[in-house]
């Protein structure tokens, strides 16, 4: 009774470690500016975060969900984003996932060194 307990215990272990991902798609991230992204068409506020992610930089479009405010003083802030095609995604501090448009993307520029 025992041997079978163990081998099904074995099993239950290697299925799990077979179903995990061995490597994460999110990745760190700083915001790096934040500018108020101006539309004459829209009265929506809307912002353009530049995103530090590895060697590159991007823009992307937030809109801040309703009632919310400060957004615009998120620069120097550290984040885990998961960098796709067309948009960034990111878990805000409910934990509820958010994707932002990539508006554009460049080289990030090197540090100098002082």
């Amino acid at each position: 009774m025992r041997k079978i307990f163990c081998i099904a215990l074995m099993g239950a272990v290697a299925a799990s470690v077979l179903g995990q991902s061995s490597s994460s798609k999110y990745q760190p991230g700083t915001i790096m500016a934040v500018k108020e992204h101006l539309d004459p068409n829209d009265s929506t506020k809307r912002y353009d975060v530049s995103l530090k992610v590895g060697n590159t930089m991007y823009v992307v479009l937030y809109t801040p969900p309703p009632g919310t405010y400060g957004f615009q003083y998120s620069a120097g802030q550290d984040l885990l984003v998961s960098v796709g095609n067309k948009t960034i995604t990111y878990n805000d501090l409910l934990g509820n996932s958010r994707k932002l448009p990539i508006v554009s993307r460049s080289p990030a520029p090197a540090k100098s060194v002082q």
